[in-house]
């Protein structure tokens, strides 16, 4: 696909210099201009001031300024206006304020690493050592953003525009209710879900594995158990391993791991999923405080408060 990644986002917050203590906590590297960075791809994250917690920007990878004119006439198409400057095109999706910058950037490869050895049934990848995940001592460090979710009074808008406009794949949909869109070869990097206001949902990191997962979560839960919202477990969409915790600003982060990964687009088939199926496939019940998140009705009224 002419799209190659997520770039990066930019959050508003009214809170900017807690929930930038908060990413700091959760990994991410502040690198003293207002970006935070992770170990693979740079500068992900932008936290700036805003009246009410939302999703200001996001940032995607293209490969060539062709790509950028083929995104421009199929916005046109949509009755998108956009503007072209150089390496970049900018549009704003009008169901949410959203601003998407399409920039042609080098697409990123990542360095592999070590597989993690994990014994099982006949199979002893690890023998004479005990697990590496209960050795490691450092701090969780993600390796890239994979994706962020925002909620829209307009799904059928919002999606269009990144489907149809700038050109994102559809992975899955949940009936009525969402739609998880790609623009690389992960599972999706764009979840589109129907709410009463526009907001961000959540942000996703990509850590090396099932123990990263449980490690950082651990670790950001040690001194601050109110961060704690869902998880350990598996999702049905996407097939990653989750846990989320809450910013304070009342966004969600999530370090997820093993995502599923499609590279011929022709060899998947979008399923779309009823209620919960698409949310988990083990795990605990997500709370009702994830489904709609408990300052909803503060953001449709505008009395949102810092207060967490």
């Amino acid at each position: 696909m002419a799209l190659h990644r997520l770039t990066s986002i930019t959050m508003g917050v009214p809170n900017v210099a807690e929930t930038a203590a908060y990413y700091t906590d959760f990994g991410l590297a502040p690198d003293g201009e207002g970006w935070f960075t992770t170990r693979d791809a740079g500068r992900q994250l932008r936290i700036v001031q805003a009246s009410s917690r939302r999703l200001v920007e996001v940032r995607i990878g293209a490969d060539t300024p062709d790509d950028l004119a083929v995104a421009a006439s199929r916005l046109k198409r949509l009755g998108v206006e956009s503007q072209m400057s150089g390496t970049t095109l900018t549009a704003y999706d009008v169901a949410t304020g959203l601003r998407a910058v399409v920039e042609v950037i080098p697409r990123l490869l990542q360095q592999s690493v070590t597989a993690t050895a994990y014994n099982g049934p006949g199979r002893n990848e690890r023998t004479g050592r005990r697990a590496p995940g209960i050795l490691r001592t450092g701090r969780v460090q993600p390796r890239k953003l994979g994706h962020a979710v925002i909620g829209t009074t307009d799904l059928g808008a919002t999606t269009a525009f990144f489907r149809d406009g700038l050109g994102f794949k559809a992975s899955d949909y949940i009936k009525d209710h969402g739609a998880f869109l790609r623009c690389s070869t992960d599972h999706h990097n764009i979840l589109v879900l129907a709410a009463p206001v526009t907001f961000l949902h959540h942000t996703s990191w990509q850590v090396d594995d099932i123990d990263e997962v449980g490690r950082g979560a651990s670790a950001m839960l040690e001194d601050h158990p109110e961060r704690h919202i869902w998880g350990l477990g598996r999702h049905h969409a996407g097939s990653n391993f989750f846990w989320y915790l809450k910013d304070p600003a009342g966004n969600f982060s999530e370090y997820y791991s093993d995502m599923d990964c499609i590279v011929d687009d022709q060899l998947w088939t979008p399923e779309v999923l009823d209620g919960v199926k698409g949310l988990f496939n083990w795990g605990p019940p997500p709370p009702p405080s994830f489904l709609a998140p408990e300052d909803l009705a503060a953001l449709m009224t505008g009395t949102h408060s810092e207060t967490r």
